[in-house]
């Protein structure tokens, strides 16, 4: 904490230009939903696919739901969006008859590069023109198609963007990454005196224990599943370096090497991690699997850890609530429903 009347600059409001949000430490979102609605309206509706003797026009959005938000920590922005769209298609043939169908796009989302978003072609008719025309589609219309939507992450990150990352005061420009939080003490786990005998590593039975919790936050399951997933999210709630790779197989290690392990299983509605302490008897990991499951007004989180040291059982449980669930309300407003 700053000494009485020395203050810290993040936290001296007065002296910005916007009073608010100082050197942009705080964390801040921003809802993207109708802007990207609008925005990808504007990039497929009466838009036009030409080929050889072949003109196709998007005459309607159908279906665009999902959401997407865009937020600022410490001045790295990071963006979330999920969009499952139908857009309407038809097409003039020679013979003058008009073949219509639609373009499903089900899952535009950050996980998946654009190469890999599905694009199904449909046709409200089977004709043999109608086939043609569809095979076009498949042919050169995915391409552009997919140039759309690489346009309008790019205008989510780009313009819609502007103007979250706040000028600082005198417009100086400095790193945001060298700004420390003010505390040079490393945050440590809180940990079980356990002797230091390395007997307890050579093949002697540890007895475990099974912790269970049934958390709640104010937030939809998949913002969930992003603070467990996503680096920035999970530095922002953990305070420092973090080692991350959200995949299957993929290791992590946080609070300075105190929790480390691998995923096992990882989707957005259970994650499965090989899970220890460092503390804890040599090479001993245990299973934690973490059920996220969406209700009509918030997301319960049921934790299932086997394979905790008994004599590590309750400080485990505090350090859950400590440097995970209470961290993680705080960091990003998750409060709970009591």
């Amino acid at each position: 904490m700053a000494k009485w009347g020395e203050g810290d600059p993040r936290w001296i409001v007065e002296e910005r230009p916007d009073a608010t949000n100082v050197n942009n430490w705080h964390w801040t979102e921003k809802n993207a939903c109708a802007w990207s609605q609008e925005k990808l309206k504007e990039l497929f509706v009466n838009s036009k696919i030409e080929g050889d003797e072949v003109l196709c026009e998007i005459v309607e959005m159908e279906k665009c739901e999902g959401e997407a938000v865009a937020n600022n920590r410490k001045g790295k922005l990071i963006f979330f969006y999920e969009w499952n769209i139908v857009l309407k298609w038809k097409s003039t043939t020679k013979s003058n008859n008009t073949i219509e169908g639609k373009i499903n796009i089900p899952n535009l989302s950050e996980e998946n590069d654009i190469s890999e978003v599905d694009i199904e072609i449909t046709l409200k008719e089977s004709t043999d023109e109608g086939e043609g025309i569809k095979k076009f589609l498949h042919m050169k219309g995915k391409d552009i198609l997919r140039e759309k939507l690489k346009k309008y992450v790019s205008s989510l990150k780009e313009e819609f963007a502007r103007g979250m990352i706040l000028p600082k005061k005198d417009n100086v420009k400095e790193n945001i990454s060298s700004i420390t939080s003010g505390f040079n003490v490393k945050m440590q786990m809180n940990a079980a005196v356990t002797p230091t005998n390395d007997n307890k590593s050579a093949g002697c039975k540890i007895g475990t224990t099974t912790i269970k919790q049934q958390i709640k936050f104010q937030c939809r399951a998949r913002e969930f599943y992003n603070v467990f997933t996503t680096i920035e999210m999970v530095q922002a709630f953990t305070h420092g370096v973090v080692k991350l790779e959200p995949k299957k197989n993929g290791h992590f290690e946080l609070f300075g090497g105190n929790i480390h392990g691998e995923f096992l299983e990882i989707t957005p509605a259970k994650i499965v991690q090989k899970w220890r302490c460092k503390q804890w008897p040599s090479g001993h990991f245990s299973e934690v699997t973490l059920d996220i499951c969406e209700r009509s007004d918030h997301t319960e989180v049921i934790l299932t850890q086997i394979g905790v040291p008994v004599s590590e059982e309750t400080v485990t449980k505090e350090n859950w609530d400590k440097y995970y669930w209470d961290a993680i309300k705080r960091t990003f407003g998750f409060g709970c429903f009591m």
